[in-house]
This record gives structure tokens, sequence and C-alpha cells, in this order.
């Protein structure tokens, strides 16, 4: 165990919100594990999506080559109904209050739920590593959609692989898949954001995924701290400042809360 993971839960809280106090350049980290806590389900773990269907069937390069792989992606689209009902939880609006108060630089996010924006962090502070799950664009003339009106278009004529109503192109959400290249305007923003912050902090990731679970370490290694809170262990968890055991709705609110009582 990283001699870096809190045994002191106030103790903890109360450093936390001291390192918040004297950021200048505070960055917020989030992962599924913020997300989950909406009720969303985590890809990755059990009872999750990637168990109903196989991620190495629903590569980039298959679904532009295969109708079936679209077929099937666009199902798992329509049955992601938990994604579509979920709602800001304390942790998104305890970090667009941290927004309200002047002390938050950016989120950089490995979700793509858009529930960071909902919860009042304006959408140019959000930098989404892997896209939305919201729009739904045309890989051949670029137009974009809500999900919403794909979602309602799918339904309404019962079309099992929509196209793009204005070129007849492949249409695709604005996730990036596996075997899809990275965003780079937003991966050049993270990193740049991440060399610059005097302070991240991660919530519920356990920074496995690269590129994206690198932004800790690019503070770390930049001269800033970095705090951790995650139920489990992160890959993180041996160069971080602080780490803290627990749910980020439970943890982040009372962080908050202890740095608006110290201001």
């Amino acid at each position: 165990m990283s001699n870096a993971v809190a045994t002191d839960l106030d103790a903890a809280i109360e450093l936390a919100a001291q390192w918040v106090s004297e950021a200048e350049r505070l960055v917020v980290f989030t992962g599924a594990g913020v997300s989950t806590e909406s009720g969303i389900p985590d890809f990755r773990s059990p009872g999750g999506i990637w168990e109903k269907y196989d991620p190495r069937e629903l590569t980039y390069q298959k679904f532009l080559a295969d109708p079936a792989v679209r077929k099937l992606r666009w199902k798992m689209f329509m049955e992601m109904e938990a994604m579509w009902d979920a709602k800001p939880n304390p942790a998104h609006l305890a970090v667009a209050e941290l927004h309200k108060l002047g002390k938050l630089r950016a989120v950089i996010t490995q979700n793509v739920d858009g529930l960071h924006q909902d919860a009042g962090v304006p959408a140019e502070r959000v930098i989404e590593l892997h896209g939305t799950n919201r729009e739904v664009y045309c890989l051949r003339c670029g137009a974009r959609w809500p999900s919403s009106e794909i979602r309602e278009r799918i339904a309404r004529e019962k079309v099992e692989i929509p196209d793009c109503v204005k070129c007849g192109g492949i249409l695709k959400t604005a996730t990036v898949s596996f075997g899809q290249a990275m965003p780079e305007k937003e991966t050049a923003e993270a990193v740049r954001l991440s060399e610059q912050a005097d302070l991240m902090i991660v919530m519920g990731s356990t920074l496995v995924v690269n590129p994206a679970a690198m932004m800790p370490r690019i503070t770390k290694e930049n001269g800033g701290r970095v705090v951790i809170i995650n139920l489990s262990g992160t890959e993180g968890d041996h160069y971080a400042d602080l780490v803290v055991r627990g749910k980020a709705g439970e943890l982040m609110p009372r962080i908050v809360e202890r740095y608006k009582k110290n201001r």
C-alpha cells in the first residue's frame, strides 16, 4: 500500500481542502467511477456492457467495414437507457461549485456522458478525452446531430443502421472507439493543462487506460500535487501526494465545504 493512502479521513479532507485553497491552477480528472455514481454502468465492471458485447468486435475499423458491426453498435446505442436518463451526482455538483467559486481551471474526463456540463461546468472548461455520447456525426460530410434526434429517428423509422440524411454517409457517435485515434486537439489541451496544474484531483479512475491515465503523472512530474479519490487501488497511488479511499460523491462535497469554511 502506498504511504500516501489516508488512514484518517477527516485529516485527509482537511489537507485536500488546504491544497485547494493554495492552488492557483486546479484541474479535476474524472473517470468511470464518477459516472457509476449517477447510475451509469462501468463498461468494464462485472455486469457491464463489455460482458454483453465484445469490444474486439466493435473496433473502429470493423465499424467502417462491416454493416453487421454497425447494426450491433446502434443496437447497443439504443439500449444505453441508463446514460440517457442519468443526472449529475454530488461529485459533479461539487466540481461545478469549485468553478462557481473561481477555483477550477478545467475538468479532464474519460467519461462521455456530459454530466459535468449538466452540473454547471462550462463546456469550454471540460476536456472530453474519449469524446461524447451526446452527439452523432457523419464520417463523410461532418454533419452533426444531438444523439436524442438520432434515437428518435431510429425508433420512428424502425431503422437498424441510420445513415446521414444529407449525404448518405456512415453515422457514428462522437465517442472514441477502440482502434480510433484520440482527438488531437483535446489530448494536446489535456497535456497542456496537466503540465501547468499545481493541483490535480483524480476521481473515479483506476488510471489504467492510456493516454488519459498519463495526465496525473504529467502533473506530478511538473511539480504539481496529485490527490486521488477512488474506491479501490489505482495505478497512480504510488506517486500521488494523497490517496483517499471512498466514493467521489461523498468525499468531494466534503472537501469543497471544508474549503469554503476555511476561506
